[in-house]
């Protein structure tokens, strides 16, 4: 690789030093190299925009977390980049580096290509109002239907599977994940942690009123169709985009057509990645 785009979230510390010496590392090594900082764009919700990306950038080296990833993923998605994270949040279950002394070891890997990349499958879903579309989204992480404000009262879903019913449920919300996003929202309401390759679709639901809900592993391929049935509750795309939804909504969700192409350095594995995480390291 020798053209990079970078985008730094200035609201993590050091982040800034960090996205300079970036673009000095790699422009005295012989590569072109593009930035973007967050805060140019905060005012339009986006981290950046496909047309601010340079024609011929091969990789998009993101500077910040995991929801900086995130972010700048679905705002490209569809220029099918690879991304690849230097982590100045917290956990960082995307990104690829966190400690400062790594990242020239990351970006000779890169200039050699040495590494791999890895696809990540995304959601899209779409809210049906009166027999409309109202809202079209993609999400990475997870889709969520969650309490509009203070809780208050019950919230009631149905949700069927490819036109079948499978179940009724109360709960706080529901969470419907992809394998990346299974160790996000979804892990800390209890839900399974999936292999980031996998083609599958997670169901959790949060704080459920009933003694016998548990999470459901459903294949990519399927169509879910969740239809409101009452309580105040918005629609969140990544904790991006949100949506308030009205009873009698119809949430339809499923695989999107793109993915996210992830660059993974061949020393850190899924597995070692989830027991650094979990020994707080």
């Amino acid at each position: 690789m020798k053209y990079f785009y970078v985008i730094v979230n200035q609201e993590k510390p050091y982040a800034l030093e960090t996205a300079n010496h970036v673009r000095h590392y790699l422009e005295t090594h012989g590569a072109g190299c593009a930035m973007k900082q967050e805060r140019e764009t905060a005012a339009a919700g986006k981290y950046t925009d496909v047309a601010d990306v340079p024609s011929g950038a091969e990789c998009v080296i993101t500077i910040g977390g995991d929801g900086t990833l995130i972010q700048a993923a679905r705002d490209l998605a569809a220029l099918e980049i690879p991304f690849v994270g230097i982590n100045r949040g917290h956990l960082g279950y995307l990104t690829q580096v966190s400690r400062e002394e790594d990242v020239e070891d990351m970006l000779a890997a890169l200039l050699a290509d040495r590494f791999h990349t890895e696809e990540r499958m995304m959601l899209e879903g779409r809210v049906v109002r009166k027999g409309g579309v109202l809202l079209e989204d993609i999400a990475l992480n997870e889709i969520l239907l969650t309490r509009t404000g203070a809780p208050k009262g019950i919230l009631r879903f149905n949700i069927s599977v490819d036109g079948e019913f499978l179940n009724e449920y109360t709960a706080d919300g529901i969470i419907i994940a992809t394998p990346t996003g299974s160790t996000a929202y979804n892990l800390s309401a209890g839900g399974p942690i999936a292999v980031p390759d996998s083609r599958i679709v997670v169901i959790t639901p949060i704080c459920s009123h009933a003694l016998n809900a548990r999470s459901i592993v459903l294949p990519a391929s399927c169509r879910l169709q969740i239809d409101i049935m009452e309580g105040e509750q918005s629609i969140v795309f990544d904790g991006d985009t949100v949506e308030r939804l009205e009873c009698s909504d119809r949430v339809e969700i499923g695989k999107a057509s793109c993915v996210t192409r992830l660059i993974k350095l061949d020393r850190v594995s899924f597995l070692e990645n989830i027991r650094n995480k979990m020994a707080g390291i």
